[in-house]
């Protein structure tokens, strides 16, 4: 049996509601994040530099989960169809199903590595543990979101699969060697997300009273800020962009709270040396 989990409160004396706002260039920044990650994946995947695609391909992975992220928090400055829409968009660019990891990650915001928390529960998972199991994961939100969700939920579902399905044909029919490619880079992008988008933020959090792991230097800035992730669990409706300020307001205003942070990668992090 999994221990209790003790859910770490948001601290009350931190100022953060000035960090909501969204600008209307903000919201394009956003908006536009992965585009340019996924050109280049494109345009090397039609080169002779093909390989290299991989790299381009991953860093488009990151930042549509990024984007995905704002829309399901709402953080985008949209209204709610347009938070979907982004959803199904990036659900075909991605290769998945978003709606279905909206609503597992509204429920891990809710039950915090409990008992309840579908997509938490990778956290307690060994590293071989979850990288055997990282295929299954996708389809384990889709299941759980299918069973619990409810009939709007089940709709949007069957809306990101036709938008995979159609998106996927086309590049099938097409025969283009760089849509190919991006195919084949996003099955296995999905594969490893049960790992980068869950275990390596949470992994060692489930027996402490952390929200998360939170990093600090240059990762968190290569990761796009999405390894400022205790931060987020805190305060769920501040924009990553803005988490970095949010973190030094945290580390400065509240006693304790710089010393207990646990780092994703400590000898990476210059605070924790």
């Amino acid at each position: 049996m999994r221990p209790p989990v003790s859910r770490e409160a948001a601290p009350r004396t931190v100022i953060w509601q000035d960090l909501l706002p969204v600008t209307r260039r903000q919201r394009w920044g956003e908006l536009t994040l992965p585009l340019p990650w996924l050109g280049l994946s494109w345009g090397l995947y039609a080169s002779a530099l093909w390989p290299l695609g991989a790299g381009a391909s991953f860093m488009f992975f990151l930042c549509a989960l990024r984007l995905n992220h704002e829309a399901i928090h709402g953080n985008l400055g949209l209204q709610r169809r347009g938070d979907i829409a982004v959803l199904h968009i990036l659900s075909a660019l991605m290769c998945g199903c978003n709606c279905s990891v909206a609503w597992s990650h509204m429920q891990h915001h809710r039950h915090a590595m409990g008992p309840g928390d579908i997509e938490g529960h990778c956290g307690h998972m060994s590293v071989g543990e979850v990288l055997r199991y990282g295929p299954r994961f996708p389809f384990d939100l889709i299941r759980a979101c299918w069973a619990q969700g409810g009939k709007k939920w089940r709709r949007r579902i069957l809306r990101d699969g036709i938008c995979v399905a159609t998106l996927a044909g086309l590049i099938l029919w097409s025969g283009q060697q760089f849509l190919l490619l991006h195919l084949a880079a996003m099955g296995a992008a999905q594969c490893m997300t049960a790992f980068f988008a869950v275990w390596i933020t949470h992994q060692g959090t489930g027996n402490s009273d952390l929200a998360a792991r939170s990093q600090r230097g240059m990762l968190a800035k290569a990761a796009y800020l999405m390894l400022f992730h205790r931060e987020h669990h805190l305060f769920p409706k501040v924009p990553v962009s803005r988490l970095p300020e949010l973190a030094a307001r945290l580390d400065t205003q509240v006693p304790g709270y710089a010393a207990s942070r646990l780092p994703v990668v400590p000898w990476l992090d210059p605070w924790s040396r």
